[in-house]
């Protein structure tokens, strides 16, 4: 790469909102201009531009969305080793327009077979601080490569190497880092020596600017272009096994030998004339998105107003009665009953919706009723997310992770790979938060080749018949809320999706009893009026990376990244 490549590439990667973009080509850079919020035949929005553009190169090559999907999957994993990459796991929603259905891939981290219920418990029964968040006990079998080579050997249209090879040249070549970049090495304390040597300068960060390489990872990708079971059986798998056993891990080979993506049914609802469908258990966010939904459905909130304290509230109370039932509900389907079609149902919603009183906030809410919940039954800061339109208006919505800022805090040695700490997404001990704050039941305790409990919502909507919206958010406990409220900005308030997208947000998730708001979200009036309501507000700094794609009415394509993060979106 030359030195006015370089160049470009820096002065891409230090803008939101530009017009100047980069098309990478294995060395080869190119500026073009182009809207990157508009377009006719295809786009791709997601949390770097480098990431965006690659995704954009295989749509122009004719790919279809899951290759576009699977290449800009992979170019995060190299450009955000901090927020995902293939050390970890993910949910994959795919939209095909021919025949208007909507399919869910389940690609999420799984417990070693090793694993025990108790195993971050001291022996008076008490957690052991950051056991199950920094090094090798906290990570859980990765799924990223399987998943995404199940979507592309079902659905891909262009070669698996050629939607490989642009994260080999990536991690090869390196790419100037970002002030974001910067900003997560110098906040994560590195104890492992494998991840200290490749992401700082002998324990100082990378500083915006400089060019990050990835000998190793662009190694290990190479092998996996080749034989993406290299993975789970071959030379990188040993390498992830031994890494293992020396450090104690939990991590066998039979763990990866056994490890499948697994095609799910979405959770599916209807809001207003629209569609909604998203992630099914093991994801909490697909039902307690449309359980929301559902809540609010029959309120008319477009004349009661975007930022109106009255819409706020009944919003504000909505979640807390989904994260309340998430609490004690949900899990792994193959592992507890999850009662999915009694969440969903708008009866539940109606029952709960009367719940809420509508001057006053209710701290003491308690979980659905199990008994009700049975009956309706039998009736009926990290992460990253990415969205994909195609030509034929296919589309990918795509979240995964290696769960907080480089996940366990380690790298296998001589693969390049960051490895996940998901294990903290179960319930470690009864009541006990997890890094984000969420508690658990036993219906999310630790067994043996389970998955943990997530928030990722990624999310398809239609309008008769045809693609609407594609949308999805990383955040942990905050993604499923991010997303619905980008999904209400557009359906309800009829904002453009980059409107939608950074307007500011609040979260409740039942425990702690507060009212999250952004600051400078909120006017001083409207959060007196929340307070008198009984609502703890708790004003805090920006949440969420969300980033979305609309078919507008004339068929064109409308895409946005969030503010809040350095993405774009890419169009042609």
């Amino acid at each position: 790469m030359n030195a006015s490549s370089v160049a470009l590439l820096m002065k891409v990667c230090s803008l939101v909102a530009v017009s100047l973009v980069v098309v990478i080509d294995a060395s080869l850079v190119k500026a073009q201009t182009i809207y990157l919020d508009r377009a006719q035949q295809g786009m791709v929005t997601s949390a770097h531009p480098i990431a965006s553009e690659i995704g954009l190169s295989i749509l122009k090559q004719g790919g279809n969305a899951i290759d576009a999907a699977v290449a800009t999957t992979l170019a995060i994993s190299v450009a955000e080793p901090f927020s995902a990459g293939i050390g970890g796991g993910g949910f994959l929603m795919f939209y095909q327009a021919q025949k208007n259905e909507t399919k869910a891939l389940d690609f999420r981290e799984r417990a070693p077979l090793k694993a025990t219920q108790n195993m971050y418990l001291d022996a008076q029964g008490k957690v052991r601080p950051n056991s199950s968040i920094n090094g090798y006990l906290a990570v859980a079998t990765p799924g990223t490569i399987a998943g995404l080579y199940e979507a592309h050997r079902q659905y891909g249209k262009l070669p698996w190497k050629t939607v490989v090879a642009p994260s080999v040249n990536l991690a090869q070549s390196g790419f100037p880092v970002s002030h974001r970049f910067t900003e997560a090495t110098t906040s994560r304390k590195f104890q492992n020596a494998e991840a200290q040597k490749i992401f700082t300068h002998q324990g100082k960060p990378y500083q915006p600017g400089e060019i990050f390489k990835q000998p190793d990872l662009a190694t290990t990708l190479s092998a996996i272009a080749v034989d993406p079971n290299s993975f789970y059986q071959g030379k990188i798998a040993t390498a992830i096994v031994n890494d293992m056993r020396v450090n104690k891990g939990l991590i066998t080979l039979e763990d990866l030998k056994q490890y499948r993506p697994i095609w799910r049914t979405p959770v599916c609802g209807d809001f207003r004339q629209a569609r909604v469908c998203s992630m099914p258990p093991p994801s909490s966010g697909g039902v307690h998105l449309i359980q929301m939904l559902n809540l609010v459905s029959d309120t008319d909130l477009k004349t009661m107003g975007w930022r109106n304290p009255d819409s706020l509230h009944l919003l504000a109370e909505s979640m807390r009665i989904a994260y309340a039932d998430r609490a004690t509900y949900l899990g792994d389907p193959d592992f507890v009953k999850v009662p999915v079609s009694a969440l969903i149902s708008p009866a539940y919603a109606k029952l709960r919706r009367s719940e809420i009183n509508p001057k006053k906030a209710a701290p003491s809410v308690k979980p659905g009723d199990p008994a009700v919940l049975q009956k309706l039954s039998k009736e009926s800061t990290e992460t990253s997310h990415l969205t994909v339109v195609d030509r034929d208006r296919n589309a990918v919505s795509l979240t995964f992770t290696i769960n907080l800022g480089f996940g366990a805090g380690i790298v296998a040695k001589g693969t390049g790979i960051v490895l996940n700490n998901e294990m903290d997404d179960f319930a470690i001990a009864p009541n006990t938060p997890n890094a984000f704050g969420l508690v658990g039941g036993q219906a999310n305790a630790i067994a043996p080749r389970k998955t943990p409990l997530s928030s990722m919502t990624p999310t398809i909507i239609t309008e008769n018949g045809k693609l609407r919206m594609a949308v999805g958010a990383p955040g942990g406990s905050t993604i499923i809320t991010t997303v619905l409220q980008s999904i209400l900005n557009v359906l309800v308030y009829e904002m453009d999706v980059r409107q939608a997208i950074a307007a500011p947000r609040i979260h409740h998730q039942w425990q702690p009893d507060r009212l999250n708001v952004e600051q400078r979200g909120l006017d001083p009036l409207t959060i007196s009026d929340l307070q008198r309501r009984g609502h703890q507000i708790y004003q805090r700094g920006n949440w969420g990376n969300a980033n979305a794609i609309v078919v507008r009415p004339d068929g064109g394509l409308e895409g946005a990244a969030d503010p809040r993060g350095e993405g774009t979106a890419a169009g042609y």
